[in-house]
C-alpha cells in the first residue's frame, strides 16, 4: 500500500523559552534567521517567528508569562542547518557563540564528524553541518 504525502503550506517548529531576548537574538542575529512575525500577550504568550529566506519553514520562539523554568531538552532534539561553504560555516559557528551559544559534544557522534553542535540560551541544540545536506529521493 502506497501512502500519499499531503501538501502542507508551511512548517512551523515551536520552541518555548524563558529567555525571550537572548533566544531571539541567538536565532535572529546569531544564526541570521529573518523575523517574519511576532505577537505580544496572546492569551498569556509572547512570540517571535523567524524564517529561512524563500522557504515555508519557520521557527517560533514563545514565552508564557507564568513560565520561569523549562524542562531540560533531550540531547537529540536538534535543529540542523547545512552550510556547504567552509568560510560561512566557520563564521556562523563563531557568531552563535558570540550570541550566547555554547559548543557541546553531540550525543550522536555523526554530527561532530562534519559539523558542530551548539546549545542555545535555553539548552536546545543547533547543529551546523559543513555539507550540502541530503538529496531528496
Amino acid at each position: 500500500m502506497k501512502f500519499q504525502l499531503f501538501e502542507a503550506a508551511q512548517l512551523r517548529i515551536a520552541r518555548p523559552t524563558v529567555n525571550m531576548k537572548e533566544a531571539v537574538s541567538f536565532y535572529e542575529e546569531g544564526l541570521g534567521l529573518k523575523r517574519i512575525g511576532s505577537f505580544d500577550q496572546h492569551e498569556g504568550y509572547d512570540g517571535v517567528m523567524l524564517g529561512l529566506p524563500h522557504q515555508h519553514v519557520h521557527l517560533e520562539i514563545t514565552k508564557h508569562e507564568e513560565e520561569e523554568t523549562l524542562p531540560i531538552p533531550h540531547p537529540e532534539q536538534l535543529l540542523v542547518f547545512y552550510i556547504p561553504d567552509e568560510d560561512e560555516f566557520q563564521q556562523m559557528k563563531e557568531k552563535l557563540i558570540t550570541f550566547g551559544g555554547r559548543r557541546v559534544i553531540s550525543a550522536n557522534p555523526y554530527w561532530d564528524r562534519g559539523g558542530v553542535t551548539i546549545e542555545d540560551p535555553d539548552g536546545y541544540r543547533v547543529v551546523l553541518m559543513n555539507t550540502e545536506g541530503i538529496t531528496p529521493v
